[in-house]
């Protein structure tokens, strides 16, 4: 499949002491948030096949959607600027709104935005549908992301980095055996979990769910992993049992933030100078320190942590919880 070839790549993989000096732990960290284009993370793997479609069919008009701070709509905004096409981005308000984090970017990059209640965004299919028809009356081609980019053609972007690890663990000279990664929509997972069965290994891929219940969390990455088989010439098959979720850290729900684990991300920036956001890696990262403190994950020895960026989820009102008003 084409591509855009935009992310800086391939990211670093760095031991992080944190695990080693306070539980005896190898964990390293693969810096997915140094990709690049506005510190798009993991999203721009995705898109990088998504865009590239888009153009092909010759679409003027992205369209995507997720929360009022979703790093994928965002990152979705600056690569549709960067490419000169139109953005639009539906979006699910959430708590009182304020132009900061991704929903400044967002503006600041043109995209036209679309907010919805929480009830609203229950029609989103069809909400969907009548804006993609309005843009094609108007003279418009627009072309629809799913949320996260995580589709079939989305996950191919994170094939694209197991193959990556495999080769950076031949420079290392270490083989990581459990790679453990946030778990949102699906496809960042799913293209892991892809990737390590179509090259035949064994690692243990562990999806830390900062969204869904476990059942939800399945279903969505069943759906994306079949829809991959597609693009990549083959009839691989996935047991429920294959897919590793452990959903024991979402806390309060998406977004929202309890002060333990924020808490928990000032010290681990303190230490190793690692900013982790407190929507997705952040709660990844704290529950695989909780999982290892409370002796589980006995066999995994060498863990490898995808650092998937998201920094402009530190809005005003997590850091008023951390440090009150400042």
């Amino acid at each position: 499949m084409d591509k855009l070839m935009i992310a800086n790549l391939p990211t670093n993989i760095e031991k992080v002491d944190f695990f080693r000096q306070e539980l005896h732990k190898s964990v390293f960290i693969k810096r997915d948030d140094q990709t690049g284009m506005a510190t798009s993370g993991n999203k721009i793997r995705k898109l990088e096949y998504l865009i590239k479609d888009a153009q092909n069919k010759n679409c003027d008009y992205l369209i995507t959607n997720g929360g009022v701070q979703s790093n994928h709509a965002r990152a979705t905004a600056v690569i549709a600027a960067k490419y000169k096409m139109n953005s639009l981005l539906i979006l699910k308000e959430s708590g009182k709104l304020k132009t900061e984090g991704n929903l400044f970017f967002d503006k600041l990059v043109g995209a036209k935005i679309k907010m919805l209640s929480e009830q609203q965004y229950q029609n989103l299919p069809s909400i969907i549908e009548e804006l993609k028809e309005e843009l094609t009356e108007s003279g418009h081609n627009p072309y629809v992301i799913p949320m996260g980019g995580s589709d079939g053609l989305g996950a191919l972007g994170y094939v694209d980095a197991y193959y990556e690890i495999l080769r950076q663990e031949e420079q290392l000279g270490i083989e990581f055996d459990t790679i453990v990664v946030t778990d949102g929509s699906g496809g960042t997972y799913a293209g892991l979990l892809y990737g390590n069965k179509e090259a035949n290994k064994n690692k243990t891929i562990i999806g830390m769910s900062v969204l869904n219940q476990r059942e939800q969390a399945v279903r969505d990455i069943v759906h994306v992993l079949e829809d991959m088989n597609q693009y990549r010439d083959n009839d691989l098959r996935f047991s429920d049992k294959e897919i590793n979720i452990i959903d024991r850290y979402i806390g309060l729900g998406y977004g929202k933030s309890q002060l333990d684990e924020l808490k928990f991300m000032e010290k681990f920036a303190r230490e190793e100078g690692i900013i982790l956001d407190p929507v997705y890696t952040g709660k990844s990262m704290y529950g695989l320190y909780h999982e290892l403190k409370n002796g589980n994950l006995q066999e995994s020895q060498n863990i490898l942590f995808i650092h998937t960026g998201g920094m402009f989820g530190w809005t005003d009102e997590k850091i008023n919880m951390l440090y009150g008003s400042i």
